[in-house]
C-alpha cells in the first residue's frame, strides 16, 4: 500500500542529553550509523517509501550538521513545488521559541498545520533506526478507527532511560488503556518508539488546547489523561531495530551490524534507505594490509590492520596501524604504529602514536568558527565588497554580529568591515596568510 495522504513530522534533538559525547556539534538526528548513514536516514527514507510526500522537520539545536545532510531533500526525492522536504528551525516565527516538549514544537507550526491538506499526521522521534513500514502502520490505524495509534516494541527498559521513556498498557483488542512515563520496572514492557499516528485535525485542536493550559508534553499532558475519551491503539514493531540511549549502546548497535543477518533486516531491498551522495573514491585497500570483519565505507584508505570495526567515508588506516572493535566516523586518521582497541572517534580526527594524543584535523577548527559563535536562530546578512565570497556575517538573536572570514592566500591581506546599521562595529584588521577569523561584535 502507497500512502499519499499524510504528512510526517521528525523531532531530531529528542533524547539528545543521552548521548552528549555524540551531540555536542550535532543533533541525535544527524548521529553517523552504520558506516555512511544518519539516524534520520531511517525515520525519513521509512516515511518516503510509504509515499509521504511533505516533511517537517522541527529542529532545536545544534542542526548545522542536519542542514548539511538533509540539504534540499534531492535524495529522498523531496524537492517538491508542494509539501517536500520543511526544516524549521527555532525562531522560526515572531511567537516560537526554542521548545522543551512536543507540545510546544508543534504549536510553532501550527498555522503550518493548518494549511496543509493532508488528513493524518506521523510523528516520529530518531533515536531509533529500524525498518517500520510507515504505510502498513497508517493502514492499521485507519482500519482500527482509533484517533491515535502509538508504536511500541516489547522490551526490557535499560537504565539509562528508567527516567525518559513512555510504557503502554493495553487491553486484549490493542487498546491503550494507560501510558506510563519513567517507566523503571524490570522485565519485558510495551516500550515505546516515539513514533505516533492521528488526525492532522485533532492534533492542531489537541495543540492549541494544550498551549493555552501552559502543557508540554503529547504522551504525558494530552494522551495520557484522555484515554477514556480517546481512542488510542498500539501498534507492535517486532522487526529489527537499533535504539541509541547512550555511548555503549551506539557502540553496540554498530557492532551488531557485522552480522549479515542483521543488515538484510535492517536494510530490506524493497525498503531502501536514502542517504546523502557523497562522490567519493571506492575504498583502496594496499597490497599488505589486512581487513577482517568490517564495514568500511566509500573513501577510505586501509593500509594497517583492521578487524570487527566500522569505518565511516573517508577514514585512513595508516601502514603500521592496528585497529580493533572501533567505530572510527569521517575523515578520521590512524598514523602509523597505532594501536587501538574499542575506541569511538568523532568526525576528522587524527590519532597519533608518538604523542599519544588525538589531535582534530583541520575541517573541525572551521566549522568551530560557525557552531561555536553563531546561535539558533541567527540570520545572514548581507555582505559585499572584495571579500564578499570569503566573508559571511550574522545576527544573533540577543543583537550580537559574528563576521567569519577567510583568507585563501599564502600572504597577509587587510579587512574591513562596516556596519551601516551601527558605525561603531566597524573595525580593519590584518588576516594571517590562510586563516579562518572570526569576530563578535556587540
Amino acid at each position: 500500500m502507497v500512502n499519499i495522504n499524510a504528512l510526517g513530522i521528525i523531532f531530531p534533538n529528542t533524547y539528545d542529553e543521552l548521548v552528549p559525547q555524540l551531540v555536542k556539534h550535532r543533533t541525535m538526528a544527524s548521529v553517523p550509523f552504520g558506516g555512511r548513514y544518519r539516524m534520520i536516514d531511517f525515520t525519513l527514507s521509512g516515511m518516503v517509501n510509504a509515499g509521504i510526500e511533505n516533511v517537517t522537520v522541527i529542529a532545536k539545536k545544534n542542526y548545522h550538521s542536519l542542514m548539511d545532510h538533509l540539504g534540499s531533500g534531492r535524495e529522498w526525492d523531496l524537492v517538491r513545488k508542494r509539501g517536500g522536504l520543511n526544516i524549521v528551525p527555532p525562531y522560526a516565527q515572531s511567537q516560537s521559541k526554542v521548545y522543551h516538549g512536543r507540545v510546544e514544537a508543534l504549536y510553532s507550526i501550527v498555522n503550518f498545520l493548518a494549511e496543509q491538506k493532508e488528513k493524518y499526521v506521523v510523528i516520529s522521534d530518531c533515536n531509533v533506526a529500524s525498518d517500520l513500514n510507515f504505510a502498513h502502520l497508517i493502514d492499521a490505524h485507519v482500519k482500527s478507527g482509533a484517533n491515535v495509534t502509538m508504536v511500541y516494541e516489547r522490551a526490557e527498559i535499560a537504565k539509562p532511560i528508567t527516567t525518559d521513556n513512555y510504557t503502554f498498557t493495553m487491553d486484549d483488542a490493542g487498546r491503550v488503556t494507560e501510558i506510563r512515563w519513567n517507566d523503571y520496572r524490570m522485565g519485558v514492557q510495551n516500550l515505546s518508539m516515539g513514533v505516533i499516528v492521528m488526525d492532522r485535525e485533532e492534533l492542531i485542536a489537541m495543540v492549541k488546547d494544550a498551549a493555552v493550559q501552559n502543557r508540554m508534553y503529547l504522551e504525558r499532558d494530552i494522551l495520557g489523561p484522555s484515554l477514556k475519551i480517546l481512542h488510542v491503539q498500539g501498534y507492535e514493531y517486532s522487526g529489527y531495530r537499533a535504539r541509541i540511549y547512550d555511548i555503549k549502546s551506539y557502540f553496540d548497535e554498530n557492532m551488531r551490524l557485522l552480522c549479515p543477518e542483521n543488515v538484510a533486516q535492517l536494510f530490506p531491498t524493497e525498503r531502501p534507505v536514502y542517504t546523502k551522495v557523497r562522490d567519493e573514491a571506492p575504498v583502496r585497500y594496499a597490497m599488505d594490509c589486512q581487513v577482517h570483519r568490517c564495514i568500511v565505507a566509500d573513501g577510505c584508505i586501509i593500509e594497517g590492520e583492521v578487524e570487527n570495526c566500522v569505518l565511516f567515508r573517508g577514514v585512513k588506516v595508516s601502514k603500521g596501524a592496528k585497529v580493533k572493535n572501533c567505530v572510527l566516523m569521517q575523515g578520521t586518521t590512524v598514523e602509523p604504529g597505532v594501536t587501538l582497541d574499542y575506541i569511538v572517534t568523532d568526525k576528522n580526527v587524527t590519532i597519533t602514536a608518538d604523542k599519544h594524543e588525538v589531535r582534530r584535523n583541520p575541517e573541525y577548527y572551521v566549522m568551530r568558527h560557525f557552531s561555536h559563535y553563531v546561535r539558533p536562530g541567527a540570520k545572514v546578512l548581507g555582505t559585499t565588497g572584495h571579500f564578499n565570497s570569503m566573508a559571511i556575517a550574522f545576527r544573533n538573536p540577543d543583537g550580537t554580529v559574528v563576521v567569519v572570514a577567510q583568507n585563501a592566500l599564502d600572504e597577509e591581506r587587510p579587512f574591513e568591515f562596516a556596519d551601516p546599521d551601527a558605525a561603531e562595529r566597524g573595525f580593519k584588521v590584518t588576516l594571517a596568510p590562510r586563516s579562518f577569523n572570526t569576530f563578535v561584535l556587540d
